[in-house]
């Protein structure tokens, strides 16, 4: 059987600890690149001696190096020259989008919320072997936004990829109305919860994306734009829609 994203994130191996050999061969079978789940600026074979493990789910759900950096970068460029108070991922899962987040927004504080209690105990103990000053808790987003503590009117990065489930399908491609919970339902929770807060969120999408979805998105923020990453084969391809909430960019 191969070790791709049926496997890892619907079967036996959801929830089960990989190893190096089943890291790589979800790399190699699913994008022919043993070096695909390449996290925290390390390759399997550099990040997997040092201790840090992940779930078969996380392996497929986690947002690798090349396009946490590359979203990392995007979202420095648009808010360069503003101080970033805080840099809060929801839906957590490995960090690594925080970590490339803080590597390109010197100065900000990381905030992670992680509901799942298997991936929260492996993210809390890689983050720590790591030495990274990122802070995460196991409390679902709606809760974690509560806990959202920074001057009024500052700057806050939302970095929002909530799990695709069945939301990615092969035929008609990514429907953000159908990941869990709903990305239009988040955007709609972060405008009320933040609404004292001007927000910049960076929503992980695919290139092959549903219209209707994109669009309903699109209009909920104050200006936007689309950007599609080429890191994999076409087809195979992720990106963002990069949104601000109370302010416009001044080159928007």
């Amino acid at each position: 059987m191969p070790y791709g994203r049926e496997l890892l994130l619907y079967g036996e191996k959801r929830n089960a600890v990989l190893d190096l050999a089943e890291v790589q061969r979800f790399g190699i079978d699913s994008y022919n690149d043993a070096d695909y789940v390449s996290i925290y600026g390390l390759r399997p074979a550099q990040w997997y001696p040092r201790g840090i493990r992940l779930l078969g789910r996380t392996a497929v759900e986690c947002t690798r190096d090349a396009l946490a950096s590359a979203i990392g970068r995007d979202v420095a460029v648009l808010t360069a020259g503003t101080p970033q108070a805080l840099v809060v991922d929801p839906f957590a899962g490995s960090g690594n989008t925080l970590y490339w987040l803080l590597h390109h927004l010197p100065g900000a504080h990381g905030l992670g919320f992680e509901l799942d209690p298997g991936v929260f105990d492996l993210t809390r103990r890689n983050l720590s072997i790591m030495g990274l000053p990122i802070e995460v808790l196991n409390v679902d987003f709606a809760a974690g936004l509560s806990r959202i503590h920074a001057p009024l009117g500052s700057l806050l990065v939302v970095f929002v990829a909530p799990p695709w489930g069945e939301a990615l399908d092969p035929v008609n491609g990514l429907d953000l109305r159908r990941t869990e919970p709903p990305v239009i339902g988040i955007v709609e929770q972060l405008r009320r919860a933040l609404a004292d807060y001007r927000l910049v969120c960076a929503i992980q999408v695919y290139e092959s994306i549903q219209p209707e979805s994109l669009t309903e998105l699109q209009t909920r923020f104050d200006w936007q734009t689309l950007r599609i990453y080429s890191l994999s084969a076409p087809g195979q391809n992720h990106g963002i829609v990069l949104g601000t909430l109370g302010w416009k960019p001044r080159n928007g």
